[in-house]
């Protein structure tokens, strides 16, 4: 990400390593006993606490089951640091926190509604964060959005998680792999939760990019499908917008309360190298919306061209029945003549003028010669025949 190429991963910071992406073999023993932050909450169970855990200098000090443990052991232990992670909480479960942690009324509203947009607010010594993260799921071939809210306190971190995105068992694997960095508090927490988020978007990118590819093979090929696609596609990318957009302003503010807030310098580079990321996928985001009304706009032209052509086909094809229908119509009407005559000559009457005339059946058909031929020449005068 950034303008590294793809699958290289961020410089390391000086005293510091990035936290490994995987966990060494062999969970430790209180990892045995804990479910993944990406799990759904059991369906017997009304409880959405997927982990509460206390760290103290960057290590796990006890992992509880329910709220109330973890706020008892938290009272009773002082100097650690209460990492909660939920899953869809109750309103119940939002607002013990609310008061337990002092948590602002409009954040918990927020927290429980979801379907917010990315943003960054802080309530007092609270940090509320928005995020909008994002997987590309292979076999539909689309975009799934999940949402997270995040509150940091200054001995507290709080994840209420709506949706399958992102994986934040993994996020608390590497930061317990990298105790020195856990131990730089919640803004810790909150950057590597940042990061993992930002970093989720690299195979989203990846994944619309090759459907762009195809979309842009389908179009030239011909498939009266694409445009559909074309649509869906868009909206996808409209939406992926939405969540990556907000991130740089989100950021921006981040980065210019470091001073106001006295956030370590190590996390300052930590943060600014996420901003960078952040800051690369919007373009690419940005570029494939670009890219999308493109290939949009030639869809249109190849199927107007299209259009046109069997437009002007079946204008050929009108052009020579009609042609067809006249030679006809020309041969009738010759035809008619002589039939014409023939039939009132037929007629069985005593008294019809000529019946009885030397002259009347050479005249009778020298006129049905005489009108043939006259027609004949109209019609060819006219290119009808």
């Amino acid at each position: 990400m950034g303008s590294e190429p793809p699958g290289r991963r961020p410089r390391g910071l000086r005293g510091l390593r990035k936290p490994a992406k995987k966990r060494p073999a062999g969970p430790s023993p209180a990892e045995t006993t804990e479910e993944s932050d990406a799990a759904e909450p059991p369906a017997e169970t009304t409880s959405s606490v997927i982990n509460a855990v206390l760290y103290r200098d960057g290590h796990r000090v006890s992992t509880h089951d329910t709220l109330a443990e973890a706020f008892r052991q938290q009272r009773a232990t002082s100097g650690t640091l209460a990492w909660i992670g939920l899953h869809r909480p109750s309103r119940d479960e939002l607002l013990t926190l609310a008061s337990e942690f002092d948590l602002h009324p409009l954040a918990v509203e927020d927290a429980l509604e979801a379907h917010q947009r990315p943003k960054l607010e802080r309530y007092g010594g609270t940090l509320f964060v928005v995020l909008r993260a994002a997987r590309y799921l292979d076999d539909p071939e689309e975009v799934d959005f999940g949402e997270l809210h995040v509150f940091v306190g200054r001995d507290f971190v709080l994840t209420v998680r709506h949706g399958g995105a992102p994986d934040l068992s993994a996020v608390r694997a590497r930061m317990e792999d990298t105790p020195e960095l856990l131990k730089r508090g919640p803004e810790a927490v909150l950057y590597a939760i940042l990061d993992a988020v930002v970093d989720g978007y690299a195979p989203v990118v990846a994944g619309v990019q090759n459907d762009i590819d195809e979309i842009e093979t389908e179009v030239f090929g011909g498939d009266p499908r694409v445009s559909r696609r074309i649509y869906e596609l868009s909206r996808e990318v409209v939406e992926f917008q939405r969540a990556t957009r907000p991130l740089n302003g989100m950021l921006e503010s981040l980065t210019a309360g470091f001073e106001k807030y006295a956030i370590d310098e190590e996390l300052r580079r930590y943060l600014r190298d996420v901003a960078d990321h952040a800051l690369h996928t919007t373009e690419r985001v940005d570029g494939f919306r670009q890219a999308l009304q493109d290939i949009l706009a030639v869809n249109a032209t190849l199927v107007n061209q299209q259009q046109n052509a069997e437009m002007r086909a079946l204008a050929e094809a009108g052009f020579e029945q009609n042609e067809e229908i006249k030679k006809i119509s020309s041969w009738a009407a010759i035809l008619f003549a002589p039939t014409l005559v023939g039939t009132i000559y037929g007629m069985n009457f005593a008294h019809i003028p000529e019946l009885h005339w030397t002259f009347g059946y050479p005249v009778a058909i020298g006129l049905m010669a005489l009108v043939c031929v006259s027609l004949y020449f109209i019609f060819k005068r006219r290119d009808w025949l």
